[in-house]
């Protein structure tokens, strides 16, 4: 999956890679700028594609590349392609390079997949956010109190970016950065986090909870 392009020299770049077998890799796609590139639609942005590499002393050289599913609907709505770019910088800066995740890549595809039948994009990506956050190791904490760990109450809790999860009302004044969090968000936030997507996607959910 090539999740990010940059430049280098008038025509090459360098490619950003999220493949199921390294994790993220950079590769060197030679000439791919130019308008005759046979590669240059195999190796465009949030595309799935097969690629075949000669190995290099510092980067790998593209040589080939097949297109396994261009997600085009997704590239061609501005909305849904912006969401898939978020959704790619996501997967960037939360996986470590030449660290395989066979889950993460299937949630990623998955996610593209979704984007690109228009499956309700917002709750696409706060179910992406959530299990990428899970399987980055920084799952948040909502069963309990993550300050002084008394299982939550049914009421007006905090949540705390800096503490990993939920404070509550006696514990939410230590993270300055904490904000409510209603008892109907916390409920659908811990079905997101325990459930499928099939699941999530059967919620109807009110623009104004939080």
């Amino acid at each position: 999956m090539i999740i990010r392009k940059t430049k280098s020299g008038e025509a090459d770049r360098i490619l950003t890679l999220y493949t199921p077998e390294y994790g993220k890799i950079d590769v060197f796609a030679k000439g791919i700028s130019r308008p005759k590139s046979k590669l240059a639609g195999h190796l465009e942005l949030l595309t799935y594609s097969q690629i075949n590499l000669a190995r290099g002393r510092n980067l790998d050289t593209v040589i080939g590349a097949q297109t396994i599913d261009s997600f085009l609907n997704l590239k061609n709505d501005l909305i849904l392609t912006s969401s898939g770019l978020y959704a790619a910088e996501l997967i960037n800066q939360f996986s470590v390079a030449q660290v395989a995740s066979q889950q993460l890549f299937k949630l990623f595809l998955e996610t593209l997949d979704r984007l690109a039948k228009a499956e309700s994009p917002d709750l696409t990506l706060r179910y992406f956010e959530l299990h990428l956050l899970d399987l980055a190791g920084y799952r948040p904490q909502l069963q309990e109190c993550v300050a002084c760990k008394e299982t939550l109450k049914p009421i007006e809790n905090a949540f705390g970016p800096g503490s990993g999860g939920i404070l509550c009302p006696n514990c939410k004044y230590e993270q300055p950065s904490a904000f409510p969090i209603s008892v109907d968000a916390l409920k659908v936030l811990r079905l997101f986090q325990k459930s499928s997507f099939e699941v999530v996607s059967r919620l109807k959910i009110s623009a104004d909870l939080g």
